[in-house]
């Protein structure tokens, strides 16, 4: 089980949820933040955080949202668009930094205006 950043946070990012996480494991996409599901250790600190509610337990998503499970284990461990290698489990988002690309499923959203 892990947390899981829904659609709320695409085009948003607060980043609240990725400085108050113990494990650094909420990693900077190009639109979204992603939780690394094999890093993340279920405080829920994030969640508590988040200016949008973004942030659900994998279990609490709404059915709309279910979508999101896969595609943030995604970020992780397929090759995104202009990314020879996946970004597999490097320990820690602050080291890595921006990714700067997202998931197809992301990358397809409309822009969200605020």
């Amino acid at each position: 089980m892990t947390y899981v950043i829904s659609s709320a946070c695409v085009d948003v990012k607060h980043k609240a949820c990725m400085q108050e996480c113990p494990v650094d494991c909420i990693y900077e996409g190009d639109r979204t933040m992603y939780i690394n599901p094999v890093e993340c250790v279920e405080c829920g600190a994030c969640r508590i955080l988040c200016e949008v509610d973004a942030i659900y337990f994998e279990s609490d998503l709404p059915d709309e949202e279910k979508k999101f499970l896969a595609d943030n284990a995604a970020f992780f461990t397929e090759v995104l668009p202009g990314r020879d290698a996946p970004i597999g489990n490097p320990g820690g988002a602050c080291e890595l930094g921006p990714v700067g690309v997202d998931t197809p499923l992301v990358a397809a959203l409309p822009v969200h205006q605020s």
